[in-house]
């Protein structure tokens, strides 16, 4: 059976991570989160000294960029592959409010996306993989057989990322978690580099209405008929 490339992109909390997860497990294909990578860029520069008085200093980050490696190791009970940080799991620490607040500023910077961008395409070479992000399909593999793009109101991914901040203890507003969606969406899609868009033969997924099992059975479908076509 032949092996595909499977690139979803779309805005911040769609659930991308999630699908492409339960994706990467049905078809026993590799899962990559590059919204990880970048988090975990971002991480580096708030334990750096690359952000001061609440701005980010891009030169600093720039010029530390050789000394950041970032990795994936598989971890059987959790069923995924987490993410570290020169040798360090990071994880759970990369999804704090604290990084989603300078995540956006620090993808939009050429330097990191070329470094990451490099290491993305390096890790589909053989195919079988699932890569979700905010560039895949357009960028870093606009060959994919299968283009994804979800989307759903700033509203709906609002309350998904708050009530799961929630669970994992941190406490902040629903508005201001809100501000930090649409801050990111617009940052995203106007930055100069490689901006967030629907790559022209991406199927669209709207997904406020929809189910985790319900776009797992439907994206499962478009997969097997790309991988038997």
């Amino acid at each position: 059976m032949k092996k595909i490339i499977i690139a979803i992109d779309g805005y911040s909390s769609t659930g991308k991570s999630t699908i492409a997860k339960k994706l990467a497990q049905a078809l026993n294909y590799i899962y990559v989160d590059t919204g990880a990578m970048y988090r975990a860029v971002t991480y580096y520069a708030l334990h750096h000294n690359c952000v001061f008085e609440g701005e980010l200093i891009s030169s600093k980050l720039i010029e530390a960029l050789p000394k950041i490696n970032i990795s994936f190791k598989y971890n059987d009970a959790l069923g995924f592959a987490e993410v570290y940080l020169n040798g360090e799991n990071i994880e759970k620490d990369i999804r704090t409010m604290e990084v989603s607040q300078y995540v956006s500023p620090v993808a939009a910077l050429s330097e990191v996306r070329q470094k990451l961008v490099q290491q993305q395409q390096q890790m589909g070479k053989e195919k079988g993989i699932v890569m979700d992000g905010r560039d895949i399909g357009t960028v870093v593999f606009p060959e994919a057989e299968l283009k994804l793009f979800m989307t759903a109101s700033a509203e709906t991914r609002a309350m998904r990322r708050y009530k799961e901040l929630l669970e994992r203890g941190q406490q902040l507003s629903y508005e201001e978690v809100l501000k930090n969606v649409t801050t990111r969406d617009y940052i995203d899609s106007t930055r100069k580099d490689s901006p967030l868009k629907k790559a022209k033969d991406a199927i669209e997924i709207d997904n406020s209405n929809l189910t985790i099992e319900e776009q797992l059975t439907s994206i499962l479908n478009l997969a097997k008929e790309k991988i038997n076509s």
